[in-house]
């Protein structure tokens, strides 16, 4: 876990990644980060993590999951940016971004909010779009998007990758999972076209494929790309664990470097067997059927569980999320206790070593 691993040109110190996580806290409801965005981030890449990837940042306003989710549409947004990018690149760690479009799950209210599901138009909120008009489950009916409007979602990635670089982001991950919009078009359940992006897997992956050989190509041959997938809707006649290691392979080939696997998202009231490490078999999956590097994700919550997802061959990487909201410090902790040595501890800590009690 904590051996280094390197992609195109960018050498990560381990293989302790930070997931993406919805902050819900722009002020301006601008997409522009806050101070709150350069603490929470750059504590966890002061604690030792070899990436930490932004949340969910849209690539246009109406791709927002909430409408106090951040962006990467206008140069404003760029600016604000930097300070949270160089703060994390200074910690050691390599700042990632997210780039997503929640599609017809867009336009939410924030999880603690009194309500749930849609915003309305009164209250900030705005009409959805998605590949077919399907609402998911308690949210407003999307309007389906044209032809023309998925062609230029390509350009809305395209222009949204260039100013990740810009923003010192040097690390892309395409948010194709958890029910979004490029998952949608991924899934039989929610895409029902019947033009070129609908209807066999071929096209259903077009839009994604599309995305990937466009930003590869506005990033250059060095940049590391990453697509996150949910390998599964956990549904009866969905996207499933063999559709995401088949367009994993297109997506390689495509400029596509690693694979962030997840599941679910797509269809609400489905049946998760939830427990520790249960997504991880996806991941492996992927890599084996793909032969692709992965990451694996989902209630991954100790220092040995994690070591052994590496040391077994089933992942190449381990993303945390809620650990690392509990523990900012988790790796230095699971240094600790796995008996690794470090050179990367904040000096202004060290008083206070991470010793296992």
């Amino acid at each position: 876990m904590f051996d280094p691993i390197t992609l195109r040109g960018t050498t990560f110190r381990n293989r302790l990644w930070v997931a993406p996580m919805c902050q819900y806290s722009v002020d301006r409801e601008d997409g522009a980060p806050t101070d709150w965005h350069l603490v929470h981030l750059g504590a966890l890449a002061r604690g030792g993590a070899g990436a930490v990837i932004s949340e969910a940042t849209a690539v246009v306003p109406e791709g927002r999951i909430s409408p106090q989710d951040t962006g990467l549409w206008n140069d404003e947004q760029v600016e604000a940016w930097k300070p949270v990018t160089a703060f994390v690149r200074g910690q050691g760690s390599v700042p990632g971004v997210q780039l997503a479009h929640a599609g017809r799950k867009a336009s939410t209210f924030r999880p603690w909010s009194d309500v749930q599901g849609t915003v309305p138009a009164s209250e900030g909120g705005w009409p959805t779009v998605a590949p077919s008009a399907v609402a998911f489950e308690g949210y407003d009916e999307p309007r389906e998007l044209t032809h023309d409007e998925v062609v230029g979602l390509v350009e809305a990635f395209r222009s949204a990758a260039r100013r990740s670089v810009e923003a010192g982001f040097e690390l892309i991950e395409l948010h194709a999972a958890h029910g979004y919009l490029l998952h949608q078009f991924l899934s039989p359940l929610s895409n029902q076209r019947t033009d070129e992006f609908g209807g066999s897997l071929e096209n259903r992956a077009r839009l994604l494929l599309d995305v990937v050989r466009a930003v590869r190509a506005e990033v250059g041959d060095g940049y590391p790309l990453l697509v996150r997938f949910s390998a599964t809707d956990w549904a009866e006649g969905g996207w499933d664990e063999d559709d995401t290691a088949t367009v994993a392979a297109w997506s390689r080939e495509a400029g596509a470097d690693f694979f962030d696997i997840s599941t679910g998202g797509l269809v609400a009231g489905v049946s998760i067997p939830v427990g520790l490490g249960y997504q991880v078999r996806f991941a492996e999956h992927v890599r084996r059927q793909a032969d692709v590097e992965t990451g694996a994700v989902g209630l991954i919550v100790s220092a040995r569980q994690a070591d052994e997802v590496i040391s077994s061959g089933q992942a190449d990487v381990v993303l945390m999320a809620r650990e690392f909201l509990r523990d900012p410090h988790f790796p230095l902790r699971a240094a600790a206790e796995l008996g690794v040595e470090l050179d990367y501890v904040p000096a202004q800590y060290q008083r206070a070593p991470f010793r296992v009690s």
